[in-house]
């Protein structure tokens, strides 16, 4: 099991600041994860905005085929429906885990992904509905527990709120710096 963080971001900007703060901090996209709502504000965050693409690229966001913008560089991007949580956009190692064996596990989705991830039942339906409010949810998943830190820091110092991870030996920890206030 690798070392989790996990966070919340407010909005689409929000998302868009951390994710290039990871990247720019040479975070491998590969271990990265952000799954949010499929509304159409937040699939423009999945869009190059510096192309004059034809509308059809966000059909291929939908439909997980290439794309550019700030979710470009990310691994395994694609939509998929979840029963009881709706249409999303995932990218990362949690995008592995809601197209596998946790959709059809008996909590299926986004909590079930977080829960095999060894965060607790209560933390993981928080962050799902958080996700179905609208909020964008963020994991960086590393061996290093160095690495670790420095997400946690990047997500503190970008304004994220509900930070949590989860160590490989399975030690959870919830901050509550934070109060977060906006849409559940």
């Amino acid at each position: 099991m690798k070392n989790v963080v996990a966070c919340i971001a407010r909005d689409r900007n929000q998302a868009e600041r951390i994710v290039d703060k990871l990247k720019a901090e040479n975070f491998p996209g590969s271990e990265i994860s952000v799954v949010f709502s499929s509304s159409s504000e937040m699939r423009d965050f999945a869009v190059n905005k510096d192309t004059k693409a034809p509308e059809g690229a966000v059909a291929g966001v939908i439909t997980g085929g290439a794309i550019g913008g700030v979710l470009g560089w990310l691994a395994g991007i694609g939509s998929i429906a979840i029963p009881g949580v709706g249409p999303l956009i995932a990218a990362g190692p949690v995008m592995a885990a809601l197209s596998g064996a946790a959709v059809g596990a008996g909590i299926g989705g986004i909590a079930g992904a977080l829960i095999g991830m060894g965060f607790p039942e209560y933390v993981a339906k928080d962050y799902e509905s958080r996700v179905k409010s609208g909020n964008v949810l963020i994991t960086v998943h590393t061996d290093n527990t160095d690495e670790l830190e420095r997400a946690r820091r990047i997500f503190a110092d970008q304004g994220a709120v509900e930070i949590s991870t989860v160590d490989e030996q399975g030690n959870f920890v919830r901050e509550r710096e934070q109060v977060y206030t906006g849409p559940r």
